[in-house]
Order: structure tokens, then sequence, then C-alpha cells
């Protein structure tokens, strides 16, 4: 079978009238010949489709779009949507359920959502031709996620999600794992996140793919199974809260088209095009696709945990502000639960680690 994934989309308050208006050419240009012809056509959906105003309490925008999403991503050619990030549930149970029922009404898939966790453990497999495939979306520990009495996004877990892998391997002839997770704006994985992705394979996963960065990362072949750890935004054009500095990295990335009979993986590179995306060419494409593969090569080398240590060292003084600020005399209770956040979400605890190295990794005696 042939499969299109690709990453994190978000109609914006630029888009979002495209999306009302279900204007696929403004919206995605030549990037819908991409979908052409597919089994499988992924796009990991981050927000609520939804008209309702009550969003939950949290750090970071909530995010929702309207309604005609849904029939602008079935036009499009999308089949299923990823569900398990940390935006779906950003206007609660209201928000969600809308969500999937504007889904269903057009005919539309999703995955890594449940009515608790049990039920968010639920992978979704495509069988066409005798061959069956299946994908397994989960996300970290950021909001969205499921409880064991309440619907939530499908999170990964360091056993049960292992154990799902193990589980699915003997059911299907490939087997894809959406992780969506990793420091944001970070184009190099943590070691956690770098140990846990071959784990996967080990387990049986013949792909990973990392979303949430908003950059493209780095890839490698390891063993017979594909990771790339940071895929980048698919559709997620000009945010209010988009800084300038990052623009460069948060309008780029990579669409995976992945023959699952072959095991063959193909990088297309996408780019931010007045208020859509377009296949990026000439010289905007050799310098998105140079700088991967510099970063490649920095992942096979062992480089990149030079880098990353570097990233973490860049936003120490963020890390440590709320790390003071928490439960310290006077302190909010916002104060207090930010470091609540971090400490819950598996990225942020990953900095923590970088910058607050315990005395073991220096001690020799």
């Amino acid at each position: 079978m042939k499969a299109l994934l690709v990453g994190d989309m978000s109609p914006t308050y630029i888009t979002d009238p495209l999306f009302a208006q279900k204007q696929t050419d403004a919206l995605f240009h030549d990037v819908r010949e991409l979908f052409a012809g597919n089994d499988v056509n992924f796009v990991n959906l981050e927000c609520a489709l939804t008209e309702h105003d009550g969003n939950i309490e949290k750090f970071g925008p909530p995010l929702k779009a309207c309604a005609a999403t849904a029939d602008t991503l079935r036009e499009l050619g999308v089949t299923v949507c990823g569900l398990s990030n940390n935006h779906i549930f950003d206007y609660g149970k209201k928000g969600a359920l809308d969500t999937i029922a504007h889904l269903e009404r057009v005919g539309l898939d999703y995955t890594g959502f449940g009515e608790n966790y049990g039920d968010s453990r639920k992978n979704y497999t495509v069988e066409k031709n005798g061959e069956r495939i299946c994908m397994l979306a989960v996300c970290e520990h950021e909001y969205s996620y499921a409880l064991e009495n309440r619907m939530g996004s499908r999170p990964y877990d360091e056993y049960d999600t292992m154990a799902d892998i193990r589980a699915a391997r003997p059911d299907c002839d490939r087997l894809i794992v959406i992780y969506h997770g990793g420091k944001e704006m970070c184009q190099y994985p943590s070691p956690r996140l770098f140990k846990l992705c071959r784990a996967m394979v080990d387990n049986g996963a013949d792909v990973v793919l990392c979303q949430h960065s908003h950059c493209i990362g780095c890839y490698e072949q390891y063993k017979d199974g594909h990771i790339l750890y940071g895929q980048g935004n698919f559709h997620f054009v000009k945010p209010k809260f988009l800084v300038e500095s990052e623009k460069e990295k948060w309008d780029t990335s990579l669409a995976v088209k992945y023959d699952t009979e072959t095991n063959a993986i193909e990088f297309v590179p996408l780019h931010v095009f007045g208020d859509g995306i377009e296949i990026a060419k000439g010289e905007v494409a050799a310098r998105i696709m140079d700088g991967f593969a510099s970063r490649n090569e920095e992942l096979a080398s062992g480089a990149w945990r030079g880098k990353w240590h570097d990233f973490c060292m860049g936003v120490k003084a963020q890390y440590i502000k709320v790390l003071a600020e928490a439960f310290a005399p006077g302190s909010t209770k916002r104060q207090d639960d930010n470091f609540g956040h971090y400490l819950d979400c598996e990225a942020h605890a990953d900095v923590f680690r970088e910058i607050c190295p315990t005395a073991n990794h220096t001690n020799e005696i």
C-alpha cells in the first residue's frame, strides 16, 4: 500500500476563513497532488472543530477551528486524522465530541482518542489486497491525554505503549507509530526520545514519526525501521503566537511517502506560501533538504547529543524561572501549576534533566 503521512495542522485566524470556504487551491496549492492515488492519507489534527467557547485551563494557546475544516480535509483527500495530541481537548468534552461528530459527518476516520484510557488504546488498521497495516498514535502527557475515567488522547506510556506495539505486530504487515512529543522548536531528540524511538523499532515498529516539535528534525534508519525525530508543521500558517525568530523553522515541514510493500520512505519538503502551503522547490527545497541531511549526519556521528545540550542551555533561564517561582513564598497558584505542567510533560522533564544534572554524572571516586 501507499501511505502519505503529514504533520501538525491547525487553521489559524488567517486560514480559518479559507477552510470555512473550502478553498483547497489557496490553502494547499500543489500539495494536493501528494494526496492522490494513496491508500492512506494521515494528518495530525491539532485543534478542536467546534463553536464552543469554554476552553480548558492550561498553559499555551487553546486551538479550535470551524466545522468546515473536516469538509476541506475530506476534499483534500485525507482519510484518517490523528487526535492524539496536546490540543484536541482544548475545549473540553464538548469540543472533542464536536470534533468527532464533524469527522464522522464527512466520513473521515480518526485514531488516538477514546472514552477513557483503556478505550484510547485502540489501533487503526487498513486492509487492502491481502495486506494489513496498523497505525498507533500516542502523545506525551500534556493536557489532552485520557484518564482512567475520562475521555482523551491516547497517551504514551513507557510500559503499555511497548506492550501495545508488541501485541499489534503479529497481526499486521507494517506498523506505523505516530509519537506526538519531543521539545518544541528543537531539531534534535532528547536522549530519552532517542532511546524510546529505537525501542519502538526493537518492539516491532516499521516507522516512527515524531510530531509536535513544529520543526524538521533529523532521521535515521535503525535496523529495518525508519525514525523521523521531528516532522514539522503540515498546515499551521501564521498563528498569532509565532515568534519571528522561529518563523523559518515553523514554516517548513516534511511530507512522508511510505511504500508498505517495499519499506521505502521518501521525504517531500513543504513550506508556507502566501496563506497556504506548497511543495518547496529550487533554492528553498535545497536549503530545507541540505539542513535535514546535515542533521542526519550529526545524528549518525553522535554530534546530536551536544546540539541537544546547547538547546537546553539556551532555554535554561526559562526553566529555572519556573522552578524558582513555584511554591516560593508569595507564589501564585498559576506559578505553582506551571511547575506541575513542566513536571507532567516528558519533553519539559527532559530539559530539566539536562540543565540540572546530578553529581553522579561527575563522580569518579
